[in-house]
């Protein structure tokens, strides 16, 4: 009988889950998620390259593609690489609705700002 009286409980009581994604989560404060890069900051020291566990970042140090590549499908936003970066230009953000169909839209490039309108003139 004590197996009816828990199933009438649970079945009265509120759902413990919200109904996602037709209700947003819940942000729990200090969540890491996708890092994002202020090229106005950045020197392309290739600190934070070095302090990626997953290699999941890529430095172009030079030459007309010099930026920085960054794999979203590797990353374990651990957030090292904005713990080592010198210049504070890299900051983690709460977005971590990061899931997608297509494999190419997981790689993502940063490149200097006079860099990318040079770039864009060419075109």
């Amino acid at each position: 009988m004590s197996l009816f009286r828990e199933a009438a409980r649970q079945i009265l009581r509120k759902p413990a889950t919200v109904k996602y994604p037709f209700e947003p989560g819940i942000v729990p404060p200090g969540l890491r998620g996708r890092p994002v890069w202020d090229m106005e900051k950045c020197i392309l020291c290739v600190l934070c390259q070095n302090a990626c566990p997953t290699a999941a970042i890529k430095m172009i140090p030079k030459g007309p593609d010099a930026g920085i590549e960054y794999h979203l499908d590797r990353c374990i936003f651990c957030a090292e690489c904005a713990d080592a970066c010198p210049r504070k230009a890299i900051t983690i953000t709460t977005n971590f609705e990061l899931a997608d169909t297509s494999r190419s839209t997981m790689v993502q490039h940063y490149k200097k700002p006079q860099q990318a309108q040079t770039q864009a003139a060419k075109t």
